[in-house]
């Protein structure tokens, strides 16, 4: 049983950015290319209990700066600090994962989100990997899950 999918994953993320950042829907959209984000940084929440998994959003360190910028409105040049990024970009994830966790059978709970250049590695199988533009530029929103109750850490 596949309970997140791309499309379920998609709906999340739309509607937690028009919520939480744009304030309207389609300025996140998918996008066709494979290619990895430059100068990343990642924010990921681990879900715990009988569904483990972890949910990472994944883009450029001034793609995170502009969405920091735009979920605190203020303007384009306003100065944005690693603090500042690290608490909003993490908040960010820790939304989306909140609702993936949601479609889970058994909810579970969240870890605290963090916030690095790159993922950590986990026992938890990929289950996809969902690319994607905000304003244009390319964000990654990656899940990975244990589709089974009592898979392992």
């Amino acid at each position: 049983m596949t309970v997140v999918d791309v499309e379920a994953v998609f709906e999340i993320a739309e509607a937690v950015f028009a919520a939480m950042i744009d304030g309207d829907h389609g300025l996140l959209v998918v996008r066709d290319d494979q290619a990895p984000v430059d100068d990343p940084v990642v924010a990921w929440v681990d879900i715990c209990g009988p569904y483990p998994g972890r949910t990472a959003v994944t883009t450029s360190t001034a793609t995170a700066s502009a969405l920091v910028r735009a979920l605190l409105d203020v303007g384009a040049d306003a100065g944005v600090t690693d603090d500042d990024r690290t608490d909003a970009f993490g908040e960010i994830a820790n939304v989306v994962g909140g609702n993936i966790k949601a479609l889970l059978p058994e909810q579970g709970s969240l870890g605290l989100p963090r916030v690095a250049t790159a993922v950590p590695p986990t026992v938890d199988p990929l289950v996809l990997t969902l690319r994607l533009a905000w304003r244009g530029e390319p964000l990654d929103i990656s899940v990975w899950l244990t589709q089974h109750e009592g898979g392992a850490r």
